[in-house]
């Protein structure tokens, strides 16, 4: 099956004062229609540029963003604004995504006003009132604003947004972790049933890794701009390779009456983001590190069962 989105040796160049600050670095991923990509590391990994870059929020250094098969990074004005209606995204905070002078009603209604989708208002009314019920929102909810709502109600507004020009495929950028416990448990099943009744396709950026692994069906594990490692989500969970994914699965907390999981424990500095040196970034916290790490950079490998892993330790 060819997937639905794939990029080659995606870059995202940031200049600031003391060089080129390499947010996404040479990023291969391709997601199948009607699955998740699961793309998890610590804060300032590149994972919500990433996200950005494959929507031309923000416009790539270089590389290719396939999209059923064609680069959209070729693309020009009018042909975006065709493509973009396939393609959304569902922000990380349901707060600040909003506008706080509009009401839920007008919110949900942007995008098919700006895209002229409806001819008369009763149909474009029916089509939100369906949204809001899709999404699990209360019909009393139409003409309140977003200061009016709690955090997961203001969600399941940026969720019906997305969902308004019926796209195939969304960057979930941590949707639930502004959120209460309870209500992350909400979003993500509301998530995970409407990709099955609508054939979604989800890019879904997550620091947390028990959540990625509820959700996705493939992980990629981003370190410093780069991807270190990719595999299926219950191949990544039982057999990790690259030592800075055992270094994130361990930090899982695990409850236990008896014993101690043992975890590891990741020591030294980041490396500098700005004009990185070639080789492993990952060297300078890594226990495994040898002068091989060093001086090249590591592609990611093929290690069988479709587990790919940029690390020296494997052949």
């Amino acid at each position: 099956m060819e997937p639905l989105l794939k990029t080659k040796d995606l870059k995202k160049y940031f200049k600031v004062n003391s060089g080129l600050l390499h947010a996404v670095d040479g990023v291969n991923i391709e997601i199948k229609e009607g699955q998740t990509l699961g793309v998890v590391g610590e804060s300032g990994c590149g994972k919500s540029t990433l996200g950005r870059v494959v929507l031309r929020l923000l416009e790539a250094t270089s590389g290719e963003v396939l999209f059923q098969g064609e680069n959209i990074l070729k693309y020009d004005r009018q042909e975006m604004q065709n493509i973009r209606r396939q393609m959304q995204i569902i922000f990380q905070d349901p707060f600040s995504s909003l506008n706080p002078r509009m009401s839920v009603f007008d919110l949900i209604a942007e995008p098919l006003v700006m895209n002229h989708i409806y001819k008369n208002s009763r149909e474009m009314t029916e089509k939100i009132l369906s949204l809001m019920e899709t999404v699990g929102l209360a019909e009393r909810f139409v003409n309140t604003y977003p200061h009016e709502m709690d955090g997961g109600r203001r969600q399941r507004v940026g969720v019906a947004r997305a969902l308004a020009l019926s796209p195939k495929f969304i960057v979930c950028d941590e949707p639930v972790s502004a959120l209460d416990v309870s209500i992350q448990a909400q979003i993500l099943n509301l998530l995970m049933d409407l990709q099955e009744e609508m054939k979604l396709t989800y890019m879904f950026i997550t620091h947390d890794l028990s959540v990625v692994k509820h959700i996705s069906n493939e992980i990629a594990v981003m370190y410093l701009g780069q991807c270190v490692e990719r595999a299926e989500s219950k191949e990544l969970f039982k057999n990790p390779m690259h030592p800075y994914t055992k270094a994130l699965l361990s930090a899982i907390p695990v409850p236990r009456l008896t014993g101690k999981k043992e975890r590891k424990i990741i020591r030294g500095e980041v490396s500098d983001p700005i004009n990185p040196k070639p080789g492993c970034r990952f060297a300078s916290r890594c226990d495994y590190c040898t002068d091989n790490c060093l001086g090249q950079d590591i592609p990611l490998k093929d290690q069988g069962n479709g587990h790919f892993v940029a690390c020296r330790l494997y052949p």
